[in-house]
């Protein structure tokens, strides 16, 4: 055995690794706001066309826009929920409806 191994022999060194915490990104509530124009039938259809809901579920949001005057659509990542809004109003807008879609901090 040479000299460095007889030194080294007991060396059981413990390689420690950092993680680091990856923070979660803030998440944004995407709402639909009532109006007196925009149909019930376009809101269930922009809710499903642009957030994916079934059938039951859209008519539920739907009529918290109506009844409460403002429901949610959906909760995402800033980027995704901004996305969506303005494919709503595109939407809205295209089908002539003054629909309001807006995105705040969850």
């Amino acid at each position: 055995m040479s000299d460095w191994d007889h030194e080294h022999e007991h060396d059981h060194g413990v390689i420690t690794e950092t993680q680091k915490k990856v923070k979660k990104p803030p998440l944004y509530k995407v709402l639909l706001h009532n109006d007196d124009y925009t149909t019930m039938e376009f809101v269930i259809l922009v809710l499903k066309v642009v957030f994916l809901k079934q059938d039951t579920e859209a008519v539920k949001i739907m009529l918290n826009v109506h009844q409460q005057g403002i429901g949610v659509a959906g909760v995402y990542t800033f980027e995704i929920a901004e996305a969506k809004a303005n494919r709503v109003i595109e939407l809205a807008r295209d089908n002539n409806f003054p629909l309001l879609c807006t995105v705040e901090e969850e």
